[in-house]
């Protein structure tokens, strides 16, 4: 009798762990992790790729710590991304560590998403919807621009490009770009996308919130078009690319700090 119930109890036991294995990923919803508090500037902002104005210091640090693709430790290099507002702009700046600067994307609206490259996806409300607009823009300066609509028809995803707002970019690199034999350091990207590039939602308000995901794509060889992806916010299956509106997270536009 003793060893029918050890036996039964080892059952169980294995029958729990089995489906603890099998339980899925928490599947975090949009608004569920920590919002981003975007600071008002308090000064105007030069568009250079530096981080001089002291204004700067009061926007909230965050990392992109959550990687795909990522199968060795060069492929998880570190990214760190800030964000200001003000009456006319949103502010965005990338700070990334990078071994190896890579771009060969040159035309406009096509694929710098394959070289070295910031993303940023937003939608004024603080919504789940199957819209956004998209900015993606590679360290020599080449940019796709869109508002896309997430799994349109038959789950398939439709661009926009005809979406070309105007808005400004600059880039600062610390080392050679392609180049594959020497050892790079890094380089920062620094934007402003007018707030009327986002119109139709109504302009942001302290308090407002809004929906985004901040994306980096870090390629690392000149003739293999192979990159790691990192993003703010985690995304459910890289296999259905980053712009997955329902893991957005939250921006809150503050008034000042």
């Amino acid at each position: 009798m003793i060893r029918k119930i050890i036996a039964s109890a080892a059952c169980c036991l294995v029958a729990c762990l089995s489906v603890k294995a099998q339980t899925p990923e928490k599947k975090y919803v949009i608004g569920e992790l920590p919002s981003y508090k975007v600071a008002k500037a308090t000064e105007p902002i030069t568009v250079d790729g530096k981080m001089d104005e002291a204004a700067w210091k009061n926007a909230e640090v965050r990392s992109l710590d959550y990687f795909y693709r990522a199968d060795k430790p060069v492929d998880k290099q570190a990214t760190k991304f800030r964000m200001m507002w003000d009456e006319t702009n949103l502010y965005l700046f990338y700070e990334c560590q990078d071994t190896s600067l890579t771009a060969r994307e040159t035309a406009f609206d096509a694929r710098p998403y394959l070289d070295d490259c910031a993303e940023f996806f937003v939608v004024p409300v603080p919504d789940s919807l199957n819209m956004h607009f998209g900015f993606e823009i590679n360290i020599t300066k080449a940019a796709y621009d869109y508002m896309m609509f997430w799994q349109y028809y038959q789950k398939r995803n439709y661009f926009v490009k005809g979406y070309n707002p105007a808005y400004k970019v600059e880039v600062t690199t610390n080392g050679t770009i392609n180049n594959d034999k020497d050892k790079d350091k890094g380089w920062t990207m620094e934007i402003a996308i007018p707030i009327d590039a986002l119109s139709n939602f109504g302009r942001p308000r302290v308090g407002a919130k809004w929906a985004f995901q901040a994306v980096r794509q870090d390629r690392n060889l000149v003739d293999d078009r192979f990159r790691s992806t990192s993003t703010l916010y985690p995304i459910y299956d890289i296999r259905l690319d980053v712009h997955q509106p329902n893991r957005f997270g939250i921006m809150e536009f503050l008034d000042k700090k």
